[in-house]
């Protein structure tokens, strides 16, 4: 499959048609509007949609990803990775990811870094089949509106 791999600005009119629908099939809870706020705040922090088009420029993977500076060193956090379901297992992932280590290496980041779902034991097998270690537990606790 041929790809074109393109940052999607913040003004671009297809970002919630492309990105916001691919990013919605992994996070389901997150509604239209609920991306559009999301996808605004955090390109203010930082965050960058990194998508990849088919041949017929349809949107089939993105990676949304920011480099961050830590005590442990420089870094490119993925905070989602998702491909289309109907070309999965088609190097859509595998694509994105080589993007994202050419990225990381050209911003002097030490590693690329990312989170995955526990009971998600396809993406785990991606990410082990690219040479990535589980390298921390990620914990969290919900905060109750006050």
């Amino acid at each position: 499959m041929e790809l074109v791999i393109v940052d999607v600005p913040p003004d671009h009119a297809g970002r919630a048609a492309d990105v916001g629908k691919l990013i919605r099939t992994l996070r389901p809870a997150l509604s239209a509007e609920g991306f559009a706020q999301f996808a605004a705040e955090a390109h203010g922090q930082g965050l960058v949609f990194t998508a990849a088009y088919d041949e017929d420029s349809r949107c089939v993977g993105v990676a949304a990803h920011r480099v961050l500076a830590t005590s442990r060193g420089r870094l490119l956090f993925v905070d989602d990775l998702v491909t289309a379901p109907e070309v999965r297992s088609a190097g859509v992932g595998a694509r994105l990811m080589e993007e994202l280590e050419k990225r990381a290496r050209r911003a002097g980041c030490v590693r690329i870094e990312l989170d995955s779902g526990v009971t998600n034991h396809g993406a785990h097998r991606f990410y082990h089949a690219r040479r990535m270690s589980i390298a921390a537990l990620h914990f969290a606790r919900e905060l109750a509106a006050e």
